[in-house]
């Protein structure tokens, strides 16, 4: 089992968000995928009272498994049995949800069409049925994506007021959760209900993600095993970003939210403007801290997937006051040295990453790290 490193002083992480998690009873589901156990790990360090609603790892290994997360109350709910979401409501009774559980790989959603929309869209109707009889909810932050957009070559960048689209199943059916939230928003959650926004964030990066056919993991098993890395589309366009900078964007997102702010509705949470790149780029700055990792174009037609997607992100910067943090070099530096760690020493520095962008955030100046 791999060590965890130890965690430098920085700033205290109780006192992020104006403490607004301390104590604070939250439910994250998909909590034991990549995403959802890098929120697990920084809401018990703020002092959360975290349980966690999803299906076990599909990975091997698996960050939160690795996490040994304890002061997580660990449930294995499937979002498509609305009864057992409904009894974890009403047992955990949560003030705030962020909703990160879903079928979130483009490739599988050609093979498995039927059980992503289930997941992406019934799942996330039974989750918010459930939310409209628990009066202990005041805050939904549901995590989308950026492909939730209407393909358009000509956009320099996607803004909230976009027009939604899809054309693979994973895309569609994360544009059609973007509607259905609307939906119980203005239909079923009034004046005194919960406070609901969607959260669109691009690529993300970091250590402790093994998903298939995405990116950086296939890389790492290829570099780990010697072998070269099969690349479907290189010209690709990007907005490629450390897994902790869409997550200061969710939990500043809830704690507004929670604070009775009228911030409902859709947010984009974008990189910088330099870590918008193409994937053979990623790959030659990848490779310059890992020399081990090769790739070549993988021959024949492939699913189609979008050929540019940039963000906007000015609305989150001006009304919530978040903003990226780590440039390309540091997200990727960060990353790569997490997986060597991993691999080449057996330690976890996962809590040393967290200290680490939040002190970098806190020299920045942002408002949810002073």
């Amino acid at each position: 089992m791999a060590k965890r490193a130890r965690t430098v002083e920085g700033v205290a992480l109780n006192q992020l968000f104006a403490g607004a998690y301390t104590g604070r009873r939250v439910l994250v589901t998909g909590h034991t995928g990549f995403k959802g156990s890098w929120l697990c790990l920084w809401l018990t360090a703020m002092g959360a009272h975290v349980t966690g609603l999803a299906l076990a790892p599909d990975t091997e290994p698996a960050h939160w498994q690795l996490l040994s997360l304890n002061d997580v109350h660990d449930l294995r709910v499937d979002l498509r049995d609305p009864e057992a979401v409904l009894q974890t409501l009403r047992t955990v009774a949560p003030e705030i949800i962020f909703h990160l559980a879903a079928q979130p790989l483009v490739r599988r959603s050609y093979t498995e069409p039927v059980a992503t929309f289930n997941t992406n869209v019934l799942g996330l109707v039974h989750l918010l049925e459930a939310v409209r009889v628990t009066p202990s909810v005041r805050a939904v932050v549901n995590a989308t994506t950026d492909k939730v957009y209407l393909e358009q070559t000509t956009v320099a960048g996607y803004r909230e007021d976009h027009p939604l689209g899809g054309h693979d199943p994973y895309s569609t059916s994360k544009a059609c959760a973007e509607l259905v939230t609307e939906c119980y928003r203005k239909s079923f959650f009034g004046e005194g209900g919960p406070l609901v926004a969607t959260a669109r964030a691009g690529n993300v990066i970091g250590g402790g993600d093994w998903a298939q056919d995405r990116l950086v993991p296939d890389l790492v098993r290829a570099a780990s095993s010697g072998s070269t890395l099969r690349v479907r589309h290189p010209e690709a366009v990007r907005p490629w970003q450390h897994v902790l900078e869409p997550l200061a964007g969710y939990l500043q997102l809830g704690k507004r939210l929670l604070a009775g702010d009228a911030v409902e509705g859709p947010w984009n949470f974008g990189p910088a403007a330099d870590a918008t790149l193409p994937v053979h780029a990623l790959v030659l700055l990848m490779r310059a801290h890992w020399p081990q990792l090769c790739s070549e174009q993988e021959p024949g037609p492939q699913p189609h997937e979008a050929a540019t997607l940039r963000l906007d992100a000015s609305r989150a910067a001006q009304y919530l006051g978040w903003a990226p943090v780590w440039d390309a070099q540091t997200t990727l530096q960060s990353t790569i040295q997490w997986y060597r760690d991993y691999y080449e020493r057996g330690e976890l520095r996962s809590s040393a990453d967290l200290q680490a962008y939040v002190d970098a955030a806190h020299r920045a100046g942002l408002e949810w790290a002073i």
